[in-house]
């Protein structure tokens, strides 16, 4: 057995992408749906944290389709199986990005399985989407036009692959363009994992817990034109285990553009988990 790969019964794959010296498992769930946790390599490999960094992919989601623990309707199981993910190994901290995020605070059991939690890019209910369609509408971009109309007609891996590199400008701040670019190409995408988030999930998302102890990051890019992220100004969230960090220059990937303020920000959820009572 490959002891860098691992598989829940449902079959959330866990791959290791940093081991150090340390206590923790670091469970970077990416966002999408449909694009795989390669799209977090680069946060994974700037965080700079004890333990090991795992990239987890939901059955179904991303390249994760043809392991024999990913079953006909892999989606079913979507997403509660976060849980057997976060059981498998010891000490764990969720890391979810963007939809991510929101699949983790859908999912009630996460709490009691984890010992701290990063919600990068994300928001507490589906209001976020407001601010993604001002966005649209304010900065319409041609070829994000002409890649939906050409996915519509052949709604393919492929196509949504287009699609995710038309949207880049939405996602990256301008001298990052080149590398946003460079990343959503390269991603492994799943048009029926996107399309089944868009019907079972994505429009009526809203946060069933909260941590009420546990240490809390929640992080996003100043300049993130994706995710809103006034949800989070409610007062219920200004609790004394919640950092927040907004990350100058950032958009919806803030690592790509400010590493040195996410490797910062994780460096504060580190110190706020050792000084913690929680197990």
């Amino acid at each position: 057995m490959n002891q860098n790969i691992l598989f829940t019964p449902s079959g959330v794959r866990l791959r290791c992408r940093v081991q150090s010296a340390g206590p923790l498992n670091w469970l970077l769930l990416p966002g999408g749906p449909g694009i795989g946790s390669e799209s977090l390599h680069g946060l994974a490999d700037i965080i700079d944290v004890p333990g090991a960094v795992w990239m987890v992919d939901l059955p179904g989601d991303g390249s994760n389709r043809s392991a024999a623990n990913v079953g006909e309707t892999p989606f079913a199981c979507w997403p509660g199986v976060l849980v057997e993910a976060a059981r498998a190994l010891p000490n764990c901290v969720y890391v979810g990005h963007s939809t991510g995020g929101m699949y983790l605070l859908s999912t009630p059991e996460v709490e009691r399985a984890i010992v701290a939690l990063a919600l990068l890019s994300t928001a507490p209910d589906a209001s976020w989407r407001s601010h993604y369609l001002a966005t649209t509408r304010h900065d319409p971009l041609p070829a994000f036009d002409a890649a939906l109309a050409a996915f519509e007609n052949d709604p393919s891996d492929a196509r949504l692959r287009d699609l995710a590199v038309a949207s880049a400008e939405w996602n990256f701040a301008p001298h990052s363009l080149v590398a946003g670019r460079e990343l959503l190409g390269r991603m492994p995408y799943n048009r029926a994992a996107a399309d089944w988030s868009d019907a079972n999930f994505d429009n009526t998302y809203f946060s069933n817990w909260f941590p009420a102890k546990l240490p809390t990051l929640i992080l996003a890019g100043c300049e993130d034109r994706i995710v809103g992220q006034q949800g989070w100004d409610d007062p219920k969230y200004r609790c004394d285990n919640i950092v927040r960090k907004h990350i100058a220059g950032g958009g919806h990937f803030p690592w790509v553009e400010n590493p040195d303020a996410v490797r910062q920000a994780f460096a504060c959820l580190v110190d706020a988990i050792m000084r913690s009572p929680v197990p």
